[in-house]
């Protein structure tokens, strides 16, 4: 997304009002206060695509309440999510600052559109504590999307749980204690680093899972979320404990035949025909439960010899 240098003259009816992070609309106080002001005001800025403002209802309204034929524009190139968060970012910097409410509705908003941004990069977006976007995630509830990777502020993409990764790492090390970092890293579903720190600990005789990570044993826990699922497979094929027992690589096999990913649905899904719809949707379904059985047995019996 990006905002054109260039600026435009615009008739004043041309731009449309679009949705503001503002909770009660524009301030008509805040717009007269504008209107008197005998000084150019800044462009504001215009989704090219909808001719939506995404910055300077205020100054619009003011230009209109003044009279004024045209406005000068910039414009924004980008979908709505990205106009929006575009608003609530600018209207931190200058203006009539946002309110908290507004903040906080704006943060919901964001979750809501990318929820695969850390807690951090949300919360530098729409001004609030990073503890704040935490509290409001987990009030999200169950429907709420939870990714098993979160994307900061550097762009840097890092699983929410790298536990399991950690374990999976230590295993392969000690499977193949000549593999590379990266051959380690890409096997465990980690990054080349977490890889080196594991290694490290291996060799200073600690577990691959710094405390701050590990599980209680003594009480289930939430389910440890995979950050990249095949490549969480493959590395279970190296697991001694699984490939060198018979019931181990049954159940391997089962994963290798069973494990897909979320980006191969939409493809699996264009090729059912209207006439397998409804067939398809009740085979999926009871997979779905069937996987559902395996884990709450699993966990089951994790509980009962842990």
């Amino acid at each position: 997304m990006s905002v054109s240098p260039e600026i435009d003259q615009v008739p004043v009816e041309v731009p449309l009002a679009a949705e503001s992070p503002r909770l009660a609309g524009e301030n008509l106080e805040y717009v007269r206060l504008l209107a008197e002001v005998d000084t150019e005001l800044p462009p504001i800025i215009v989704n090219r695509r909808t001719n939506r403002v995404v910055d300077g209802m205020h100054r619009l309204r003011a230009a209109r309440l003044r009279g004024e034929r045209t406005i000068a524009v910039r414009y924004f190139d980008g979908d709505d999510e990205a106009a929006f968060l575009m608003a609530v970012e600018i209207n931190m910097r200058h203006g009539l600052p946002l309110s908290l409410a507004d903040r906080e509705a704006a943060a919901v908003r964001v979750l809501a559109s990318r929820p695969q941004w850390s807690d951090r990069a949300i919360a530098a977006s729409t001004g609030l504590a990073w503890t704040t976007i935490g509290a409001l995630r987990k009030r999200g509830g169950p429907d709420t999307p939870q990714p098993t990777s979160r994307l900061g502020k550097d762009g840097r993409s890092r699983p929410v749980d790298g536990s399991l990764g950690r374990v999976l790492a230590g295993k392969e090390i000690a499977a193949r204690p000549d593999a590379s970092l990266r051959q380690i890293a890409k096997a465990a579903g980690i990054s080349v680093a977490t890889a080196r720190d594991v290694r490290d600990r291996l060799r200073r005789g600690e577990d691959p899972v710094p405390a701050r990570l590990r599980r209680d044993s003594s009480r289930p826990g939430r389910p440890v979320e995979v950050v990249d699922v095949q490549a969480t497979v493959r590395g279970l094929k190296n697991d001694p404990s699984l490939r060198l027992t018979e019931s181990g690589r049954a159940l391997l096999r089962w994963l290798d035949g069973h494990v897909i990913e979320s980006d191969e649905c939409t493809l699996l899904a264009a090729a059912v025909p209207p006439h397998c719809v409804e067939v398809i949707e009740a085979i999926a379904r009871r997979c779905a439960e069937t996987w559902s059985e395996l884990a709450t047995a699993v966990r089951k019996n994790d509980c009962s010899t842990g």
